[in-house]
């Protein structure tokens, strides 16, 4: 018998976990300070719980803008201090800043410095703790993969980099192809016969099944029912590979492609669809009137830095393929393409230094605000792509057009996820995450999509 696991925390338990301990531990930390210290400013009791709420939902609005439930950059000492020097920061700023919920200004200023420095150490103290303690190998999930090596490989590098946790030790070969690249990211070939014995010497604490060839699925499918009738845990790879990297393995949709998109789920929800364009005008309209106060602004850096017309309109696929014209602020040559589309790059040097900066901070979307107001765009969904290489890839990419389900967005989960697309296998990735969206698009992946895009902006990581 396999022995007992380790304790394991999954991605969403350890940001939950994350999430809750911030508040908790700065309330704590500010109930403590304001009875040995005398902070006035701020204290917990019955008459000034507006005031904890307020930074509670600070807090966790801000450490999320700021990337702290990242869970590799939660991992990572300079970039946990990083974030919460500039999350708490930003919540203290935010949380004096905000009338009647919260405590009037104390006139001994010295008392909002050890707000803050209360704020920012105890934050310090508990993710550095984490780090030490949570994020730590004892509570590392030990994995063996059932599966070929070519698929083993892009399995592996692609869970460990979401789950940092997440420690894939070796995998049993199913297929006759050779190991390639499989020793390059640390893994050890085992054999398929003993596989209970493999498991107990190597400390294995999970399975995981990838694909089993008909020569070796008798032996193996007997041996993985007996270990799943003594409780050891056994999954099936799209189901962790999607949970964890929150997208779609499109190399596998062909097998079953229904289980892969429940069509019906969200996309024929009428109260979220509902919301969903209800936030879309409301969010466009105050879009284009901050739009109106920017283009004072990017007129004139055209002027100087980016001659030639204000705006750029072009042909895009939309909603059920349908084409409709976008509209930007030009961030290129007039002539960058007179000989043809070409796939945009990054560093592309079509593109002016006036234009640099407005990709870079997402000024140069503004105007499609305009595209979402009409109803041809929402506020989230997948980047909307030219039609001479939506034909290209949907030649090359199974499924491409499935992202064509839902209207394309202004931002989205593919958008925040990965970087600019400047080549078939960028695309593909982008369209795994597409997919994902579209299969389980909800309010609160919106949410979440919407604090990362802010992420983007206030980083400064447009393309």
């Amino acid at each position: 018998m396999p022995r007992k696991t380790n304790l394991h925390f999954e991605i969403s338990e350890r940001k939950v976990f994350l999430r809750i301990f911030d508040v908790v531990w700065v309330l704590f930390a500010l109930y403590v300070v304001s009875i040995i210290f005398r902070l006035d400013y701020f204290h917990i009791d019955s008459n000034s719980w507006p005031w904890s709420i307020v930074l509670a939902v600070y807090i966790a609005l801000f450490n999320g803008i700021f990337e702290l439930y990242d869970l590799q950059k939660a991992s990572n000492y300079y970039k946990v201090l990083q974030n919460v020097v500039l999350a708490s920061s930003v919540t203290v700023l935010f949380f004096l800043m905000t009338p009647v919920v919260t405590p009037v200004l104390p006139e001994n200023r010295l008392q909002i410095l050890y707000f803050f420095l209360t704020i920012l150490l105890t934050l310090l103290l508990w993710r550095f703790a984490y780090i030490t303690l949570i994020s730590s190998p004892r509570f590392y999930r030990r994995v063996l993969i059932i599966g070929e090596p070519l698929e083993v490989e892009l399995v592996a590098s692609h869970l460990q980099q979401s789950d940092p946790n997440y420690s894939i030790i070796g995998f049993v070969n199913t297929g006759t192809g050779a190991v390639l690249r499989a020793d390059a990211i640390g893994l050890k070939e085992f054999s398929s016969e003993e596989l209970e014995e493999t498991i107990r010497k190597n400390g294995i604490d999970e399975l995981l099944i990838s694909s089993v060839t008909s020569a070796t699925a008798e032996g193996l499918y007997s041996q993985v029912f007996n270990l799943l009738k003594k409780g050891f845990p056994v999954k099936d790879f799209n189901e962790v590979y999607e949970d964890k990297t929150n997208r779609i393995p499109v190399q596998h949709i062909e097998r079953n492609f229904y289980q892969f998109f429940p069509l019906s789920r969200s996309n024929n929800n009428k109260f979220y669809l509902f919301f969903h364009r209800l936030a879309d005008v409301l969010i466009s309209i105050v879009g284009l009137v901050v739009g109106c106060f920017l283009m004072l602004f990017v007129y004139f850096g055209n002027m100087i830095a980016n001659k030639g017309c204000l705006f750029y309109r072009q042909e895009r696929v939309g909603k059920n393929g349908r084409s409709f014209t976008i509209l930007k602020f030009r961030t290129m040559r007039c002539d960058a393409e007179a000989n043809g589309a070409v796939w945009a790059t990054k560093n592309d040097v079509r593109i002016t230094r006036f234009g640099k900066f407005l990709r870079r901070s997402r000024l140069d979307e503004f105007p499609q605000f305009w595209n979402i107001l009409k109803g041809e765009m929402s506020v989230i969904g997948p980047r909307p792509e030219r039609p001479v290489f939506v034909k290209e890839l949907s030649d090359l990419i199974p499924f491409y057009d499935t992202r064509h389900f839902v209207k394309p967005g202004l931002t989205g989960w593919a958008q925040v996820m990965c970087d600019y697309a400047d080549s078939h296998a960028d695309s593909l990735e982008k369209l795994q995450y597409d997919l994902y969206y579209i299969k389980h698009r909800n309010i609160f992946l919106d949410i979440t999509i919407l604090t990362k895009t802010l992420s983007t902006v206030i980083f400064f990581r447009g393309q």
